[in-house]
């Protein structure tokens, strides 16, 4: 059973849509629903913004559906200058780049209770993604996902960010969801096509180009399933 992950549904409707045998339920508040997709066992969910929803939406897929690995899917800003929009990231590490206790002597990003900064994507997702993005023809990077509860859409910020954690990208779900998973010791993967700079011009490229980077994930997604 694979378990897939979006925020909106720009992310997630496409896979729905493909699927065959589909049964759903709604598990705190969030749509889960089961099928065939690509051929194999997968329940998806759309689990709403921000990095509250995405660990609810994660802890109830886990709790109820037991998949043997979560993939995160959808869109993000640039923060490595030689991204563009369309081109892809595959998490190596998830950050929280909005976590900060460093008054009290941590290092920003690190997660209370866990100790640790940067999450690790599971390596075989890493390399089923890296290789679809190949196969597909579209530019691929692996690298520092980093989430936070925050559209960047500021040059100072996106430096600051790009500065801290050395991140590809920035969004708004990826390391919760790596935190949940992490903590229940599912593997997990999360996948990015850039809707955006994260830059000032960003609140007029996001809606313009937010679903085609949607397809282009899924359509990476898609090219994955057929070796996971």
């Amino acid at each position: 059973m694979i378990g897939i992950i979006g925020a909106m549904e720009s992310e997630t409707a496409a896979i729905i849509r493909g699927m065959e045998q589909v049964e759903a339920q709604t598990v705190s508040g969030v749509r889960f629903v089961c099928g065939k997709w690509c051929g194999k066992d997968i329940v998806v969910a759309t689990a709403g913004v921000g990095k509250v929803f995405a660990a609810l939406c994660a802890e109830a897929m886990i709790l109820t559906y037991h998949p043997d690995c979560i993939i995160n899917t959808g869109v993000a800003g640039a923060l490595d200058p030689a991204l563009e929009i369309m081109d892809i990231v595959v998490a190596e590490q998830v950050v929280q780049h909005d976590m900060d206790t460093s008054p009290l002597g941590d290092p920003v990003g690190m997660i209370s209770g866990i100790n640790q900064v940067e999450l690790p994507a599971d390596e075989k997702l890493i390399k089923a993604f890296t290789k679809a993005a190949e196969t597909a023809g579209a530019k691929a990077v692996c690298g520092v996902v980093a989430s936070g509860d925050q559209f960047i859409a500021e040059q100072q910020k996106k430096n600051l960010i790009r500065g801290r954690f050395n991140a590809a990208c920035c969004e708004m779900e990826g390391a919760a969801i790596g935190q949940v998973c992490y903590v229940n010791q599912v593997p997990f993967a999360v996948l990015r096509a850039i809707s955006d700079g994260a830059s000032e011009e960003a609140v007029m490229d996001f809606p313009a180009f937010v679903k085609k980077a949607a397809k282009q994930s899924i359509n990476i997604l898609t090219e994955a399933m057929k070796t996971l």
